[in-house]
């Protein structure tokens, strides 16, 4: 038989049908496998595991075949000893079904360091010492003395630290400092539309004490508060106004940039600024105005 009949015969259109089917049915399988692999189109939202421990946190994963993995640990007192303190994806992602979830845990046995020596060092030498070393500043107490912010006591609670004392990592450091002999005055930070994380750190900064934080309702979670920002502070901030060295300063915190204060220069000059609700909401006062 030669090619051209071969070509034209039904035996060659016959074994050309069968390749096609044939090629069609291997397309059709290995994009069904590649489905099935990647799971396309199908994600699993990740659960909240902090505050869980290891055993409770694999319950809660099991059904969707997450793989939980112990990334690293630290010492927290926001948790019990053994439970979950961080996770990588956060709470709420969306991934696919056997996705790797890092964990940070809170050591079950919590690390006992050195705490610095920091009397005789001023506030802020003090503060960067302290915080080198894992440990936070804690309350501000000030007395009567002729050194000015300078450290005369660090304290844990009402007992006095001594060199060469040791404490858990990561707790707080009261400090008994110098307000001079007279009434010493420090200026008022500005803290509206910072952290609550950058207001603390300012708030020491400033040779203040942070008083009582107050979250409004855009505030649900965790990370809503770390992301919540200040949109009203007591004393009220002016420009160049002194409160006494180690005044509370008290902090409201939302989500909601409406609450923000205008800047009543960019307005045009008819513009009617109406009172908001939570104006009528009065903070207390540390210092007269």
């Amino acid at each position: 038989m030669g090619l051209r009949r071969f070509l034209l015969s039904k035996t060659f259109f016959k074994q050309l049908l069968y390749a096609v089917l044939l090629t069609a049915a291997l397309i059709l399988l290995t994009l069904l496998f590649l489905n099935l692999y990647t799971r396309h189109g199908q994600k699993r939202t990740v659960p909240d595991l902090y505050g869980h421990t290891l055993a409770e946190a694999r319950n809660m994963v099991k059904k969707n075949r997450f793989v939980l993995i112990v990334q690293d640990s630290v010492y927290t007192h926001e948790v019990p000893p053994g439970t979950i303190v961080e996770q990588n994806p956060k709470a709420g992602y969306q991934v696919k079904k056997g996705r790797k979830i890092f964990l940070i845990v809170n050591a079950v046995n919590p690390e006992v360091v050195p705490v610095p020596y920091v009397v005789g060092y001023s506030l802020r030498q003090a503060k960067a010492l302290l915080e080198a070393n894992g440990f936070r500043v804690g309350r501000l107490t000030y007395v009567p003395d002729v050194g000015i912010n300078n450290v005369l006591k660090q304290m844990i609670d009402t007992v006095e630290l001594h060199e060469g004392d040791s404490l858990v990592k990561g707790m707080a450091i009261d400090l008994v400092l110098g307000k001079g002999l007279s009434g010493q005055k420090t200026l008022l930070p500005n803290f509206v539309g910072m952290t609550l994380k950058k207001a603390e750190a300012t708030i020491v900064s400033a040779a203040l004490n942070l008083g009582t934080t107050v979250y409004d309702t855009t505030v649900h979670d965790r990370d809503d508060s770390a992301s919540a920002f200040v949109w009203k502070q007591s004393p009220v901030w002016k420009e160049d106004r002194r409160v006494p060295i180690g005044s509370p300063v008290y902090l409201w915190l939302t989500l909601d940039s409406t609450l923000l204060p205008v800047d009543t220069t960019l307005l045009p000059a008819d513009t009617t600024l109406l009172p908001s609700a939570t104006d009528t909401l009065q903070a207390p006062t540390t210092d007269e105005e």
